[in-house]
């Protein structure tokens, strides 16, 4: 039994009830991108059903359009619009409480971090990570302290010039600023080494976050029953590593989707959930919208390759964390519906605006025959769901 959970980071498809809330009315990630861009073409997103879910997409002859795989839309239940809650949600958690957000990191938790790391931060306040290298880079390799920063999402960022400080001492850094984030309720500290001359910094692939730990989730459920759960590119950040049982980090979405062919073809028995990060950090908060379509369109010709090695048997869910509309205001995260894909058994049909992403966790627990349903979410594989299906 072989299962894919993909996520589009960022690719959300506005709608969200609760928008205006976060101060998101009128986003809609992908719905944007193709208004600025009407020469994109999806045609494997568009086989699947994506102009069915009011993605911005018209097909005018999808009256006799037979999909390839059930469509929908989720709306996120939790608190919040970051990376760790969209997939813990999609994990089948729920958090009523969002992760803390700062301007500034309060004295308290800095003094306390720099004490037991033996450092002193320059910096200490909400920046993008490249502008914070062209702010305070040069002081920094000047120092040798590092660059601590944060952004609209409830992390707490660590960067260090890798020649200045060593990437096994950036982490330690790191680890012992995670032991203090959790009282502050912290989503994540990311580890952001960078490299290169003053005027040319750029940072490289050794990132790494260090998340707080979730409660229980599906994929520990699932690595209970025996099962191998594979960490495609920041999954096993995401959780901590609780329930993933291989983790195969990436540098973008090119090696991401390398990973979940090759990780496809070798698993007999398991699930692999795998994240392709560069629609998001490359793209949505650096609000650049061709290069965002650019990334849409190679994910598409990659999946056109891939849909032909799904057996009908086989479980494949792709959907989004968030929204990131690269045409909104700021630099931030947007509160959007996502789209949801399913492919099982050849079953096409509408599956509706699903009222929690923690439906893919109850999916999960009804594909892979776990001893009891997930407590959280509507699997989309009941049979009142495939009657509506087919």
């Amino acid at each position: 039994m072989r299962a894919l959970v993909l996520v589009l980071d960022s690719v959300g498809i506005g709608g969200a009830t609760d928008a205006e809330k976060y101060g998101d009315a009128g986003a809609n990630t992908l719905g944007h991108i193709l208004e600025r861009m009407p020469d994109l073409r999806l045609p494997n997103l568009e086989s699947l059903g994506l102009s069915e879910i009011g993605a911005g997409i018209d097909n005018p002859g999808r009256a006799q359009t037979r999909y390839r795989a059930s469509y929908g839309r989720m709306q996120e239940r939790s608190a919040g619009k970051d990376t760790t809650t969209g997939h813990w949600e999609i994990a089948g958690v729920i958090l009523e409480e969002p992760f803390s957000t700062f301007e500034r990191f309060p004295d308290e938790l800095v003094h306390a971090i720099e004490r037991d790391a033996g450092v002193q931060f320059i910096g200490n306040y909400a920046q993008s990570g490249t502008t914070i290298l062209a702010e305070l880079g040069a002081e920094h390799v000047r120092t040798g302290k590092p660059i601590l920063y944060t952004s609209a999402d409830s992390v707490l960022q660590i960067a260090a010039h890798e020649q200045v400080i060593r990437i096994d001492q950036l982490y330690d850094i790191c680890t012992v600023a995670r032991q203090h984030a959790d009282r502050f309720r912290i989503g994540r500290v990311i580890a952001r080494p960078f490299t290169g001359p003053e005027g040319s910094f750029s940072r490289t692939a050794r990132r790494h976050d260090f998340s707080m730990e979730p409660p229980r989730t599906i994929l520990n459920a699932i690595s209970e029953s025996g099962r191998a759960v594979i960490g495609v590119g920041k999954i096993s950040d995401i959780f901590a590593g609780q329930g993933v049982t291989e983790s195969f980090p990436t540098d973008g979405n090119a090696e991401g989707m390398r990973q979940i062919a090759e990780n496809w073809e070798r698993l007999t028995d398991g699930l692999i959930f795998a994240n392709l990060v560069d629609f998001d950090m490359l793209y949505g908060h650096r609000r650049d919208v061709t290069g965002y379509a650019q990334a849409l369109a190679q994910f598409d010709k990659w999946l056109g390759e891939f849909l032909e090695r799904i057996a009908p048997p086989d479980l494949v869910i792709i959907t989004a964390d968030h929204g990131n509309d690269p045409t909104y205001r700021g630099s931030d995260h947007t509160r959007e519906q996502v789209p949801l894909f399913v492919l099982h058994e050849g079953r096409t049909g509408p599956l509706g605006v699903r009222e929690t992403y923690a439906d893919v966790a109850a999916t999960l627990a009804e594909y892979f025959e776990l001893p009891a349903p997930w407590a959280v979410g509507k699997s989309l594989l009941l049979a009142s769901e495939l009657r509506a299906s087919n």
